[in-house]
């Protein structure tokens, strides 16, 4: 429980780019400085896949990327909640059709935010984390739920037996 608020209030953010310009990568260093400082609110940008939260991608998948991405993305911890940077990290932008293209980040994994622009503002940026951070929330109930059981135990000659209700969950 005492997790849960944390996790609300300093989310871990870690940035991958997937092959950009760099105009959302410059954007997102913007987040950074003294400006915009977005760690006044918690949110550190880190490097490990293992302790982040939130999976921000910029630049559209190359074929070198994707396998990378998927990788990621699956070594990081649940709930994780993936934000495309620029419509390049959507869709492909201006490099789509190029021969080393694959497309958009949501044809690799599941994306939760989109964040729109070429290259997209700092404030659209933070907006965009601040989004996340509610679906963040979401997930983290959804994952907390208890466990309803199919059946009860059945008491057996003054012995609980639980073997068959571990069969089914719902």
């Amino acid at each position: 429980m005492e997790l849960r608020k944390f996790r609300k209030k300093s989310p871990w953010i870690l940035h991958y780019n997937a092959g950009s310009c760099n105009g959302c990568d410059i954007e997102i260093l913007a987040c950074l400085a003294p400006k915009y400082d977005i760690e006044r609110f918690g949110m550190i940008n880190t490097g490990n896949p293992k302790q982040s939260d939130i999976l921000l991608i910029t630049g559209p998948v190359t074929k070198r990327s994707r396998e990378r991405i998927v990788e990621l993305y699956a070594q990081m911890p649940e709930p994780k909640v993936v934000v495309c940077c620029g419509s390049c990290a959507s869709t492909g932008g201006v490099f789509r059709g190029m021969y080393n293209i694959e497309g958009g980040v949501d044809q690799y994994i599941p994306v939760d935010v989109y964040v729109a622009g070429c290259a997209c503002r700092p404030e659209q940026i933070i907006d965009g984390v601040v989004v996340a951070l509610g679906i963040l929330e979401e997930k983290n109930k959804e994952i907390e739920k208890s466990i309803k059981l199919a059946k009860a135990p059945v008491i057996e000659e003054s012995q609980v037996n639980r073997r068959e209700i571990a069969g089914t969950i719902f």
